[in-house]
Formats: C-alpha cells, structure tokens, sequence
C-alpha cells in the first residue's frame, strides 16, 4: 500500500514515520520550499508522547525539551488556587513536555528523512487537486508561487495534513466557509528570564477576559537563566472588528506591557518578562473550525488541524494530531479494505477530537479561571478555594482529551 500526505507539520510527519514503521509505503509534499525552526512553545501531553515513544523518538525529544513537573493556576493577584503534578511526577507512565514548536518540526523532518528518504519527503510541493480512479488516487502538486504543476503521484490513500487552512478539507468541503473567530487574540513569545516555581512549572494566570500562559522551553544557562513561552490572551471588546492573519503579524511591546503593567508577583514578574522579549511578539486572533461528521471520503481523508483545528487550550493541539496518527496506523493494520479502514479511522477520531474541539470552546479546564475570577473578583483566602469542584472540572477535561491516568497506563 502506498500512502500520499499533503503538509509535512507535526502531524503529517508523525504519521509518515508511524506508518512506515506499520510496514506501509509513505510520500510527504509540504508546500514550503524549505522547513526552519520557525514558532514558540507547545507542549506535548503524555498520551501523545506515548506514541512518540513508541515510534523511538523519547530520547531525541527529551534532548530539545523540558519535561514538566506541575502545572499550576493563579489569579489577577498571583494567588495560587490550583496546582498538580504533570506526566511521570503525577504517575503517567509517559512524561508530558514543552518544547519549541520549530525545533520539534525540524527534529521531525530530520527523522523522517531518515526513514523513508529523501526521494519520498518533498518540498515545495503544495496540494492543488486530486482524482481517484479505480483502486488508485492520483494526487497533483504545484509550485504555489508560481502556479506550476511540479509532482503527480498516484497512491492507494492520500492524507490531507495540510492545516487550518487544508486545501484538501476545503476540496471536501467547499461551502464551509472560513474559521470561526472565538473574540481572543493570542500573543506570543518567548524571553530568557530567571526561572519560576519549579523551573519546569507550567502556569496559567488569571481569567479568560485576560490570561497569561508561561513556560519554559530551555534548561537554564550558565548565567542561570532560561527560555520562558508566554502567551497572552486577550479577550476583544464586544462588536471588534477582528480578521483572522497570520501566525507572522508582528506587534509592539508597549500596548501589552500596559495591560500587564500591574502583574507583578513574588514568583514571576510579568512586565519583566514582556520587556525582556526577544526575537518578536505575534500576534493571532484565536480561531478554530466547527467539528465535521466526516474526514474520510473513499480513499481520502483528514488529519490534525486540518481534521479538527481547536483552541490552544489545555495543550491539545499537537498531542490530538499525533493520536490521529496512531490510530490511522492501527486501523489500516486491523483492516484490509482500505476504505473500510478510514471508515474506523472516522469512527474512532471523529467523535473523540470534536469533543475535545467544544469542551476547548467552553474553556477547558481554564474554566476554573473564570469560576474563580467570578466568586473572588478581589481575591481569595486559603479556606475558601472549592478545591473539590476544581479536581472535578481538571479530571472530567482528561477523560474528555484522552489522558486520564487510568486508561492512559492501561495501554502500551
């Protein structure tokens, strides 16, 4: 069986290296004409490192990243209301990490190329239109700059990997329309500041009217400092008249740095941190897609963001692409017929990431931001922090995104 996939991001790369390591023929065209290390900060659950594992990428991922120990959450004030052990400290059989988003691409791409070769990872290469015929699929590629037909491969499945903007789901879907805008704009980057909490803490600050996200991406230097993720989500006035743009829209410091101005904390100073910035702050408004009943159409399907593109919150986005890996692997091995086994694909996928898609647009396990923000708009003591119907909220989004321990370290 040979397998074509349009896009060469985490997703597609990790199901290149899953399928092949399923005995399966791969081919990868990735539109741009050259990977780099492009991005800031993700994080990788243990569900999905699981996988990673076992493809044999522990080692290579372990060595860019930082395992995380706690993930902790804190008010407007900086008063800690929640706070629990991550990945193996919480128990998990598999670590969870943050990692920069373009280092782990690249490190992806290098291993891929590794395992299926040069002659089958192509660049340059963006998906235009496919044609299936018998018990084949033709897919044509085009240079997108110039608008040139520059590869036809013909295959027994072709896997539209291709992102919130996938060509293929578009080709699928024509009438969808475009993303859906949540009314948050993100702001990211990245400052090398000294480390926080357990130096491997990842903290969510405030409410959902105003959050900021931090963690470390790097081991400290020799001058003990180290690579901090921030993002910063800022909820937009009502009737705003917001346009989706790209991840590379660059902003100044000045209008952040006044909405923080007053967060500064004990444990981490927040305004030290925005004028501490280096190499950029982007800009992106917070969108995703309404969940579809179908990915899969014969011998053609979808996968990651262009499946089921979601809300940067609770960690899922890269994780739920990597599981859509394991699974296709698992169906296509479990059944002969083709189009039978992306029928299990679907079945499995389909429900499970639109559920994680709508819990992401009710706020996910942020939502105990807002529960807190609501009942102690000036704070809080000790006595009365719900510690009960927080656990209840933290565990039902686990069971929701895949990786509540137990079924988790039920598998191998």
């Amino acid at each position: 069986m040979k397998i074509l996939i349009a896009g060469g991001g985490i997703g597609g790369l990790v199901t290149a290296m899953r399928l092949h390591q399923a005995g399966f023929e791969v081919k990868v065209f990735e539109s741009v004409e050259e990977v780099k290390p492009l991005g800031v900060g993700i994080n990788l659950l243990p569900h999905a490192v699981r996988v990673l594992t076992n493809i044999g990428l522990l080692s290579k991922v372990s060595a860019i990243a930082v395992e995380t120990k706690e993930l902790i959450y804190a008010n407007r004030f900086g008063q800690f209301f929640w706070s629990e052990p991550r990945g193996k400290f919480a128990g998990y059989r598999w670590p969870q990490f943050s990692i920069h988003r373009g280092k782990f691409q690249v490190m992806l791409w290098e291993e891929t190329l590794k395992t299926i070769g040069a002659e089958n990872l192509k660049t340059n290469c963006h998906l235009h239109s496919f044609e299936e015929k018998g018990d084949k699929i033709t897919a044509t590629f085009i240079n997108k700059e110039t608008g040139q037909i520059v590869a036809e491969e013909e295959g027994d499945i072709l896997i539209g990997a291709d992102g919130i903007n996938s060509v293929l789901r578009q080709k699928l879907y024509p009438n969808e329309g475009g993303v859906v805008f949540s009314g948050n704009i993100l702001y990211r980057g990245t400052a090398k500041i000294k480390p926080y909490q357990t130096g491997s803490s990842m903290a969510m600050i405030g409410s959902n009217k105003q959050k900021m996200v931090i963690y470390p991406i790097g081991e400290p230097d020799a001058d003990g400092n180290q690579v901090i993720n921030w993002v910063a989500n800022v909820r937009e006035p009502e009737g705003a008249k917001i346009t989706v743009r790209d991840w590379n829209r660059k902003v100044e410091k000045g209008p952040l740095l006044e909405l923080y101005k007053d967060w500064k904390f004990d444990w981490i100073d927040v305004p030290e941190m925005i004028e501490k910035t280096d190499g950029g702050i982007f800009e992106f408004p917070m969108s995703d897609r309404n969940p579809l009943d179908k990915w899969s159409f014969s011998r053609v399907t979808l996968l990651g963001d262009a499946a089921h593109p979601m809300y940067p919150i609770g960690s899922n986005g890269a994780s739920q692409a990597i599981l859509d890996a394991d699974a296709l692997a698992l169906a296509l091995l479990s059944e002969k017929d083709v189009i039978q086994a992306l029928v299990h694909y679907d079945k499995e996928r389909v429900p499970a990431t639109a559920k994680v898609v709508l819990q992401n647009r009710q706020k996910g396990p942020d939502f105990i931001m807002d529960l807190m923000e609501d009942r102690f708009p000036a704070g809080f003591s000790e006595a009365e922090i719900p510690h009960e119907e927080l656990a209840q909220i933290m565990n039902q989004y686990k069971q929701v995104a895949g990786f509540d321990i137990q079924s988790l370290n039920a598998k191998t």
